[in-house]
């Protein structure tokens, strides 16, 4: 979700990492400081609602967005994607605007309408003309409370993610995510990431209402507004919008418990000139203590584009393009894994040529100087993430999720900058042990069953 700009200055931060195997170094940086939580003001109503405010920057725009805790990871086996559908739905207007007077409307302050589901959270967002943020708190509030959810936009709501799904699932790299985590989280929504066709034609509005009335409400909601605005005409508006809305039920995540899932398995693409790999194991979540650690642990060996399984495999070899590892963060847990297209003949050679990075990192530390490099990309992207208003809604609502306290961000650049080389090297030793990681590979079966080294040869347990 980085926009280009994030991209490139994250490329170009990442100069510094590439610094220490350069003959002449650039001038050493000033001390790294923590990042400071712009001061807000925070609200509660009666029933539930919670009303963030932070004026932050010059610009004289507000970004709103209403975020409810909830999301694909309270959809049961026969709902995955309904409140996508939901979403869907929601953007064609509420009992008393269509969905062209909505527009129309949020164009006239500035701005548009965004609706959009995650795993954990439900968002309706806008940025408009600071004068307009209250009215634009109103209408949003009436989309939210009041959808139509109209029949006549089913069918063709439904076929457009019926041809979404498709296309997804025609793709090896959306096939390999499938398997890892439907291997990972058997039973669990994380474990679901995709529905059947048929599973989508079975939704009807009734549903969709049901879900919304069993997971939507005050309690669970938080209306966040950064830049420049009012704040009494804010807070006026989310009284005047929000104080009437059913409280509902709390937030109340089922916790993911991924099954530790060694051995492999091959999904079969004839003739495909390229193998997909996914690589990995579940770790840790962010509230652990080990979290930051494995973060920069996971930017040197693979989680960023000077690491070392990057660089062995895509400018060593040039076996693939573009791996990445991922420190993916779920709720009450986390993965570890390794992705990478790679041409069909090294199938085999890039998953030895990543397990000897593993292994490398695991017996030997890395350099200070190295790691440096790696500290001051991971905080510098932090800082990069933190500079705009939708950047501070993003990081509240991580917290929010994830039920952190705000020392995670204040003190998070600090906490990057006090890993050690030990402490990455114990990192790799205690979460990334090969012999237990599931391997997933999208490829020609005729090709590469062959090339699969010997340890990671056993059929994946079903």
């Amino acid at each position: 979700m980085k926009n280009s700009f994030i991209a490139f200055a994250a490329s170009f931060l990442f100069s510094f990492a590439l610094s220490a195997q350069q003959k002449e170094l650039p001038p050493v940086g000033g001390t790294p400081k923590d990042f400071i939580l712009p001061k807000k003001e925070i609200i509660t109503l009666d029933n539930g609602l919670t009303l963030v405010m932070i004026p932050y920057g010059s610009i004289p725009k507000a970004t709103i967005r209403i975020s409810v805790k909830t999301g694909n990871i309270d959809e049961a086996a026969d709902q995955v994607w309904l409140i996508d559908l939901l979403a869907k739905l929601m953007e064609e207007g509420s009992t008393s605007r269509t969905a062209k007077q909505i527009a129309n409307e949020m164009a006239s302050m500035g701005g548009n309408l965004n609706i959009g589901a995650s795993a954990h959270t439900f968002s309706v967002n806008s940025a408009v003309l600071y004068e307009f943020a209250p009215e634009a708190i109103a209408l949003m509030a009436d989309v939210l409370q009041h959808p139509k959810w109209p029949e006549s936009e089913l069918e063709r709501l439904r076929n457009d993610m019926i041809r979404d799904l498709t296309v997804s699932l025609s793709r090896p790299q959306s096939q390999a995510y499938q398997a890892f985590y439907t291997a990972l989280y058997p039973d669990h929504p994380y474990g679901r990431p995709y529905p059947t066709e048929e599973l989508l034609e079975s939704y009807s509005t009734a549903d969709v209402g049901e879900f919304y009335q069993e997971h939507f409400g005050a309690l669970r909601t938080t209306v966040y507004i950064a830049g420049n605005f009012d704040r009494e005409a804010v807070a006026d508006a989310v009284r005047a919008t929000f104080s009437d809305w059913k409280r509902g039920k709390a937030a109340s995540f089922v916790e993911s418990a991924p099954v530790v899932q060694s051995g492999t398995k091959i999904i079969d693409r004839p003739g495909a000139s390229q193998s997909t790999i996914y690589y990995g194991l579940p770790v840790i979540d962010p509230s652990h203590p080990d979290f930051i650690a494995m973060d920069v642990t996971n930017s040197l060996l693979g989680g960023s584009f000077g690491s070392r399984i990057t660089s062995n495999i895509r400018e060593d070899k040039g076996y693939t393009y573009s791996p990445n590892s991922v420190l993916a963060e779920h709720y009450k847990s986390g993965l570890w894994y390794q992705v990478a297209d790679v041409t069909t003949e090294h199938t085999g050679a890039s998953l030895e040529e990543i397990n000897k990075e593993i292994s490398r990192l695991r017996e030997t530390p890395p350099s200070q100087e190295e790691l440096e490099g790696f500290q001051n990309y991971e905080s510098g992207i932090f800082v990069l993430q933190n500079s705009t208003p939708n950047g501070i809604i993003n990081q509240l609502i991580f917290l929010n999720t994830h039920e952190l306290s705000e020392e995670f961000l204040q003190n998070r650049v600090g906490n990057i900058h006090a890993v050690t080389p030990d402490k990455v090297q114990q990192m790799a030793g205690k979460y990334l042990n090969p012999e237990q990681m599931l391997l997933i590979v999208v490829g020609d079966k005729a090709r590469i069953e062959s090339q699969i080294p010997e340890t990671l040869k056993e059929p994946l347990k079903q």
